[in-house]
């Protein structure tokens, strides 16, 4: 059974929780474009899988470096349905045996939303006051924005009609722009050393 962040199982309690899994793989030398070639191939697989919120590549930060390889998921059935899917068993049948994964970590809830660079998923996630605040400091623009830009041109929608389309929006921004700046910026408050949690 899987295990997440904090060095637990992942349980019932946690079924409805977004599930956010990390993967460095090593690749031998030479054989980086063809690892490229079939990371993109099963994060494209796993974008398309029911459940996914999204996928991400990190190149290595530096020679003899692993590669990260990101997936997102709705919750833990999701996840677990990824994981023992034909897709994905397609996928690692046709790697060609140069990469081999060297690390593993699975994080539950909006944890993995703050552990978005090589190195982070190895750390602890900050306490959840300060992911609350960093992340409504990401998404109070985007929701003024959508209000003022979006909101005017949607009126004449009923108004259960109007979040879903304005909710995916706001999400994506959220998501791959908003949060990731946000995180950076707060980088510091966000991940003190020596903060006594």
């Amino acid at each position: 059974m899987a295990t997440t962040a904090r060095g637990t199982a992942i349980g019932q309690a946690e079924e409805h929780d977004e599930v956010t899994l990390f993967v460095a793989r090593r690749v031998e030398p030479g054989y980086e474009e063809t690892f490229e070639v079939w990371a993109k191939n099963i994060l494209a697989a796993a974008s398309a899988h029911d459940g996914n919120l999204g996928t991400g590549l990190l190149r290595p930060a530096g020679p003899d470096e692993p590669w990260h390889l990101l997936l997102h998921f709705r919750d833990a059935a999701a996840f677990r349905s990824w994981q023992s899917s034909p897709a994905r068993a397609a996928c690692f049948e046709k790697a060609d045996g140069h990469h081999h994964e060297v690390h593993r970590h699975e994080i539950l809830g909006m944890e993995g939303w703050f552990a978005t660079t090589p190195g982070a998923a190895q750390r602890r996630p900050p306490v959840r006051w300060r992911m609350a605040v960093a992340s409504t400091v990401a998404i109070a623009p985007l929701t003024v924005a959508s209000a003022v830009w979006l909101g005017p041109h949607l009126a004449a929608l009923p108004v259960a009609v109007r979040p879903l389309v304005t909710a995916p929006l706001i999400s994506g921004l959220m998501t791959y722009a908003a949060l990731p700046l946000v995180t950076r910026l707060l980088r510091r408050w966000l991940f003190p050393r020596g903060d006594g949690r």
